[in-house]
């Protein structure tokens, strides 16, 4: 038995962080939502009791580094799964870029081996799996919008933003999400209002999304690659209506409300940015 599952990237509308914990993770409070940049995930069903992993893009790691090969480990173990699987992933969302690819892959695998499997389990329980395997991939169980609290995989889902276009750039570069919290100095960062962009998503307040679209993980990376914030700039110049960098980068996105202005931007930003991707936005969460 053969299942396909598609796993889309996220975007952060918001990204605030709140103090550094005890267990040396950072208190974050972010409003994540998915586009439709997504990879595909094929899973077979084998008759040996192993995990194999073959990835389109052959710079990612195909063993038990993968957070999707670590996902089929988990439930296999959880719940004493003697069959093996065959794990397919079509690489479409870019790697190290803040869109949360991997772990979305992750996601997209517990979901399909609950089928797979027949293990009958909710989407709560596969979040709560997705915890022990990395930050983002709660949120990316469910889909949707949602307040993201704790280190990321406390999950409040809330109202979808209204139906917009998203431009997707990616620079050449690799960020290290680590690199980047070690390097925050929270005591001087100017925080987020998290309540205020929820009050705007929750109005389908187009314009006051566009305002309130903040990231306190932006100077950090801009400082150490200044093509980031270039990207920025220039996405804003071409015409997008609110611009933020997602995650730690370095991908930064554009909204924006008019078709006709999304030609222009992608091409603009294709003049000098390989990784260029004109999107919508997914409104509705995993069922």
């Amino acid at each position: 038995m053969k299942i396909s599952v598609k796993a889309p990237a996220k975007i952060n509308l918001s990204l605030d962080v709140l103090h550094k914990r005890e267990d040396g993770f950072h208190e974050v409070e972010m409003i994540m939502t998915t586009v439709d940049l997504a990879d595909r995930i094929d899973l077979l069903e084998l008759k040996e009791d192993k995990i194999l992993v073959e990835v389109s893009e052959g710079f990612v790691p195909n063993d038990s580094r993968n957070l999707a090969y670590q996902a089929a480990d988990k439930l296999k173990q959880r719940y004493h799964i003697k069959k093996g699987v065959s794990i397919y992933i079509s690489k479409n969302i870019p790697v190290a870029a803040g869109l949360a690819g991997g772990s979305s892959d992750a996601a997209a695998t517990l979901r399909g081996l609950n089928d797979l499997w027949e293990l009958g389990l909710s989407l709560d329980d596969l979040a709560s799996i997705g915890t022990e395997i990395g930050s983002d991939v709660a949120f990316c169980v469910y889909g949707g919008t949602a307040l993201a609290t704790g280190r990321g995989e406390i999950i409040h889902s809330i109202a979808s933003p209204p139906p917009c276009w998203v431009i997707l750039a990616k620079p050449p570069i690799g960020v290290s999400t680590a690199d980047v919290y070690r390097r925050l100095q929270v005591d001087k960062i100017q925080h987020c209002d998290t309540q205020k962009m929820i009050a705007a998503i929750e109005r389908k307040d187009y314009k006051g999304i566009c305002d309130n679209l903040h990231n306190v993980l932006e100077d950090v990376t801009f400082s150490l690659y200044p093509q980031v914030e270039h990207i920025k700039a220039q996405m804003k110049r071409f015409g997008a209506d609110g611009v933020l960098m997602s995650g730690s980068g370095p991908t930064v996105f554009g909204l924006v409300e008019k078709e006709s202005r999304v030609h222009r931007i992608y091409n603009g930003l294709r003049g000098f940015c390989k990784d260029v991707y004109a999107v919508r936005l997914i409104s509705h969460p995993h069922s």
